[in-house]
């Protein structure tokens, strides 16, 4: 089992960036993937970006060349990175775990509002 911790959420102005970070309670090394999602309102949840445990990344059409995953193993962390933020990106981010033979595992998200 792992519980995962999201924290860098906030307010921000269209145009401006974000770091969210997802710390794990265990290390992630042998993770199959984790990954970001988000849930805007009304909305439903929706993949942003993987990261395998070999270091392949797969992005969401809608944030390809603006945000950027990365994991840290040795911190237990994994990265989002979020550049030239949209009000579209205005969403809860949640952080995701896959380890094969077990239920996704997920954290309680941060908050992102990208408004002037």
């Amino acid at each position: 089992q792992v519980q995962l911790v999201e924290t860098g959420g906030g307010l921000v102005q269209p145009g401006g960036s974000l770091r969210l970070s997802c710390v794990a309670s265990r290390s992630i090394f042998s993770i199959n993937a984790m990954g970001w999602y988000r849930q805007a309102s009304g909305k439903q949840r929706e993949l942003v970006a993987l990261i395998s445990s070999g270091g392949s990344t797969d992005y969401a059409s809608s944030v390809k060349g603006r945000f950027t995953i990365s994991r840290d193993n040795a911190k237990n962390t994994v990265y989002l990175e979020m550049n030239s933020l949209k009000p579209d990106d205005t969403a809860v981010y949640y952080c995701n775990a896959l380890i094969e033979g077990f239920p996704p595992y997920w954290g309680q998200g941060t908050q992102v509002i990208v408004s002037s």
